[in-house]
């Protein structure tokens, strides 16, 4: 039988802005300090527990109840999350 479920567990999120700061702070790949090919995708990628996600300026970094990281692009972050602090 399908039932409805809803999340019941804070999360904490910062929205992305590419700063250097934020970079270092979730140890993000900048792929134009890696390659000197010009990139035709995204420039930062987010290591997880899953394997490594596309992040995009204006991305939410999500952090869960382990402490674990993974991205939420903006438009479904706010679909998704309310803010209660």
């Amino acid at each position: 039988m399908l039932h409805k479920y809803k999340k019941t567990a804070l999360i904490e999120a910062e929205q992305f802005n590419g700063s250097d700061e934020m970079v270092k702070k979730y140890s993000v790949v900048d792929m134009t300090n890696v390659t000197s090919v010009p990139l035709h995708g995204p420039r930062w990628f987010l290591p997880t527990k899953e394997g490594t996600m596309e992040l995009y300026e204006n991305d939410w970094i999500a952090t869960g109840i382990d402490g674990e990281h993974w991205v939420i692009a903006n438009d479904i972050f706010h679909k998704t999350y309310e803010r209660c602090d």
